[in-house]
């Protein structure tokens, strides 16, 4: 059995996030998805505006997520440890990076494939969160 993982925040659920979630889960037997506490979101200088518990129910509910689990810290490879994951998916916007280089390096070592799957063209949510405030200041 293939197992995959991903994380995210997952807030402000769109076509970009259930086109990630799609495209793991034909990549793999079992896709567990990461959900971003709130308290990491915050750490990371950002405020989430679905709560964290919200965002779980509503990643479980997508036919393509077999298990959905707290992401509680940025460190994968200590999830990995938990979990044994074969694959692990992340944005485009990753790749290259010297984080990920690192990753790569690591999750090598353990026999897991990194796959970079490209964001979906027109949406993001930081692109739906400011559209919303224009709307709200009525620009």
């Amino acid at each position: 059995m293939i197992i995959g993982y991903t994380t995210g925040v997952f807030d402000l659920f769109h076509i970009g996030h259930l086109n990630l979630l799609r495209n793991a889960r034909g990549m793999c037997d079992k896709l567990v998805v990461g959900v971003t506490t709130d308290s990491l979101v915050a750490y990371k200088n950002k405020k989430a505006v679905i709560p964290h518990a919200e965002r779980m129910e509503i990643v479980r509910a997508i036919r393509f997520v077999d298990s959905v689990i707290p992401q509680e810290n940025m460190d994968k490879f200590e999830m990995w440890k938990k979990l044994k994951f074969d694959i692990m998916f992340v944005g485009g916007d990753w790749y290259e990076t010297p984080k990920w280089r690192d990753y790569e390096e690591a999750f090598g070592e353990v026999g897991v494939r990194i796959i970079y799957f490209p964001y979906t063209k027109g949406t993001s949510s930081t692109l739906v969160n400011e559209t919303l405030e224009r709307l709200r200041s009525g620009e």
